[in-house]
């Protein structure tokens, strides 16, 4: 199996870069865990508490059971991963059964932040955008998406994300291997990562 490991900063175009992944090799061979999925369980929590987490720093982010859950699909096992709810701040308690793939990709904006999970990566993949793209990106799907108002996100934005961003995030690409600059469709990088695939997979 072959772990890649795609980080970022929030709204940088992981997910784009995941889905020109996707769409360059055979269908059923490539499966996708989102770091989104392992945040911490937080049913003890009033919904008043839950919100006022900082969601962007390492430590909410349940990184045992993702290695847990890592290791397992590297033996071979089928793994329950969470769903999350971005609307209420917590799992849902849904799980959907994940199989193992000759190639699995995670993507989070702080997989490349614990050194345990990173050892696991075969590839580690930073994507790089601008901040005022990556801002506007977040503005439009936190409010389309997440039930967000323009206020709460613009402070989140001032109060966590950005001082997150430049404290744990940024600092990641000196672990990365490929650094692909997403402000436009970069076919160059999306070949080399393909190649680099193709070539393990033989």
């Amino acid at each position: 199996m072959l772990i890649i490991g795609i980080a970022g900063g929030t709204g940088c175009g992981k997910t784009t870069v995941v889905n020109q992944i996707l769409n360059q090799l055979p269908e059923g061979e490539v499966g996708v865990i989102s770091q989104d999925s392992y945040y911490k369980d937080t049913s003890h929590l009033s919904y008043d508490e839950r919100v006022k987490i900082n969601f962007d720093h390492p430590r909410s982010i349940d990184f045992e059971l993702l290695e847990t859950h890592l290791k397992e699909l590297k033996k071979g096992n089928t793994i329950p991963q969470p769903i999350y709810s971005f609307v209420k701040h917590n799992r849902t308690g849904d799980t959907v059964l994940t199989h193992p793939r000759k190639v699995m990709i995670v993507e989070g904006i702080l997989i490349l932040t614990n050194p345990e999970l990173r050892d696991m990566f075969d590839i580690k993949i930073f994507v790089h955008a601008d901040s005022d793209e990556r801002l506007i990106r977040r503005l439009k799907r936190d409010i389309s998406e997440r039930g967000r108002d323009l206020d709460e996100v613009l402070n989140r934005y001032q109060n966590t994300l950005k001082p997150m961003h430049q404290q744990f995030i940024e600092p990641m690409k000196e672990y990365a291997d490929i650094i692909i600059p997403n402000n436009k469709y970069n076919t160059v990088a999306i070949d080399i990562v393909k190649t680099i695939i193709n070539e393990r997979l033989v």
